[in-house]
């Protein structure tokens, strides 16, 4: 039996406003939408996708899953992230870190990694 990743679904308490920062963040497009439930995507037919639904409580906690994100230039994308809406945040990371941990608007921690190739690199 094969398996794929269809989609990483997100709880928000404002859905429209976290899959707008999120569509902007990676260049994606709205693919669908209603009040509970708004899907981004790189196309309709590019796996994965992110469902961002609507939930009445708000984030409480440290994430115990997140996003990396890999740029061509990690500063220059971190400013620019930055300038949309997210912060960066503290979450013991360190000095010496390659990597740089920020908050998108409702506070959901994500990294913004050096420049990677693979996997493994």
């Amino acid at each position: 039996m094969a398996v794929s990743l269809y989609q990483i679904a997100i709880d928000c308490h404002d859905a429209a406003k976290l899959a707008r920062f999120w569509a902007e963040v990676l260049d994606w497009h709205i693919i669908y939408e209603d009040p509970e439930e708004i899907i981004i995507g790189a196309g309709a037919s590019a796996l994965p996708g992110i469902v961002f639904l609507t939930v009445p409580e708000h984030k409480a906690v440290k994430n115990r899953l997140h996003l990396d994100l890999s740029p061509d230039d990690r500063d220059a994308e971190v400013e620019r992230i930055i300038g949309l809406g997210a912060r960066k945040v503290e979450v013991g990371q360190g000095e010496d870190a390659t990597w740089v941990v920020l908050a998108d608007p409702e506070g959901n921690e994500f990294c913004v990694l050096r420049p990677k190739k693979t996997l493994l690199d």
